[in-house]
């Protein structure tokens, strides 16, 4: 019993050939008859079997039709006869095959799922919407139709098969779906939103990731596709802020880290330049100040250079220690 994908080994001929038989082969059958019914020199019982006859060969070339297949490309058929795989066919062309073999068609072609955002939790907890496109294709005809239920999963519509690719395909996408949340969900988990209170500032998050939280993703993917038989072909976060009910509470606390992060800057270099003018003053002997009066122009200098808004002058009519 085969238990993988493997290539369909039985007969397989061309289709245009058995056309042109099939197509002589009815011709013959309906001469056959017209010349039974016309003919004065057979008699009544073998008319009854002449007839009979044809009967059965116009039966069995009804069955021939059966066996015809095309086969475009990217696609594939699954060869079971009576319960039993036989193999695949993704050879492209127009063929003929024992007209008792059933053929599923599937659709090699790549797929896009769009996922609507998700609200997820991340590393810190923080509730997350996230979304997330997948492009993906059925890559083992085997798994696909033997080691998933899509038969339950599909509703066909009144009127048509349950075989139908199409059908069949939202089946898959059903499951690519399901499973896409459940990794998405798992990667969201394992990763920060940002850099917002972690304290490393190396440190790798969802927003920061990039190509490689999308591989992360990816490979998540993959291992929960196998089964399935499909394949990821590329996985990408297209969608990620933080969920309505922070939304608003992150952004003051984002704000806040840049004002004290644009804080610190400010007040690094406005200690540079006081260092840099008493440096100057003193090397120079521009004037002699002592503890005190350092003191006082570097608290007016720090004002100054960290103030929000200009200062205003205020200038002294009198002596220097006035």
């Amino acid at each position: 019993m085969k238990t993988k994908e493997e290539n369909f080994s039985g007969v397989k001929l061309s289709g245009i050939p058995m056309l042109l038989f099939n197509l002589l082969f009815l011709v013959g059958i309906v001469v056959l008859f017209i010349w039974s019914l016309n003919s004065n020199e057979i008699s009544q019982a073998l008319l009854v079997i002449i007839v009979i006859a044809d009967v059965l060969l116009f039966i069995l070339n009804c069955i021939f039709w059966g066996g015809f297949m095309q086969i475009e490309p990217n696609e594939a058929r699954v060869m079971i006869f009576f319960g039993k795989y036989e193999g695949t066919v993704k050879e492209n062309g127009f063929f003929w095959v024992n007209p008792f073999y059933t053929k599923k068609k599937l659709t090699l072609r790549a797929r896009n799922l769009d996922a609507d955002p998700i609200k997820v939790n991340d590393k810190t907890g923080n509730p997350v919407m996230i979304g997330v496109v997948v492009v993906w294709r059925v890559a083992d005809t085997y798994k696909a139709s033997f080691d998933i239920d899509n038969a339950s999963m599909t509703v066909p519509a009144p009127g048509t098969a349950i075989d139908n690719v199409g059908q069949k395909m939202k089946a898959y996408e059903n499951f690519v779906k399901v499973q896409s949340d459940a990794a998405l969900r798992n990667v969201a988990g394992m990763y920060n939103y940002d850099q917002t209170g972690s304290g490393k500032e190396d440190e790798m998050t969802l927003r920061s990731g990039g190509e490689e939280i999308n591989d992360i993703l990816e490979t998540q993917l993959n291992l929960r596709l196998s089964i399935a038989g499909i394949e990821v072909v590329e996985a990408r976060i297209n969608y990620l802020a933080y969920a309505a009910e922070i939304a608003a509470v992150m952004l003051r606390r984002q704000q806040a880290d840049a004002i004290i992060s644009a804080r610190e800057k400010i007040v690094e270099g406005a200690v540079g330049m006081v260092k840099m003018a008493l440096a100057k003053l003193s090397d120079e002997g521009i004037v002699d100040l002592d503890e005190d009066k350092k003191a006082a122009m570097v608290s007016n200098l720090l004002v100054v250079l960290c103030s929000e808004e200009s200062a205003q002058p205020i200038l002294n009519a009198g002596t220097l220690h006035q």
